[in-house]
């Protein structure tokens, strides 16, 4: 298992990621940064209608976001891309 899947399973099973953590997680399912205005980060995904969204909390990502992302990767059935 990479380190990045290990990640990946530590952010699903707790709930909490560093707002770093979490970027690096979108963009292992595919999803690329397009831009960022202020402190947000948006991402979008080729398959994937819409944006996401990301904002830290000082150095740590917010709850909300990480269930935002972990809904987006199980409904559309994303796979990791980048192991």
């Amino acid at each position: 298992m990479t380190s990045i899947a290990k990640l990946y399973t530590r952010i699903r099973l707790s709930g909490r990621a560093s707002f770093k953590d979490l970027c690096r997680i979108a963009e292992a399912f595919g999803f690329v940064l397009k831009r960022t205005s202020g402190s947000h980060h948006i991402f979008q995904h080729p398959d994937v209608p819409g944006n996401l969204n990301l904002q830290p909390s000082g150095k740590n990502a917010k709850p909300y976001q990480i269930r935002q992302l972990l809904d987006m990767i199980d409904s559309n059935g994303l796979d990791m891309i980048k192991p």
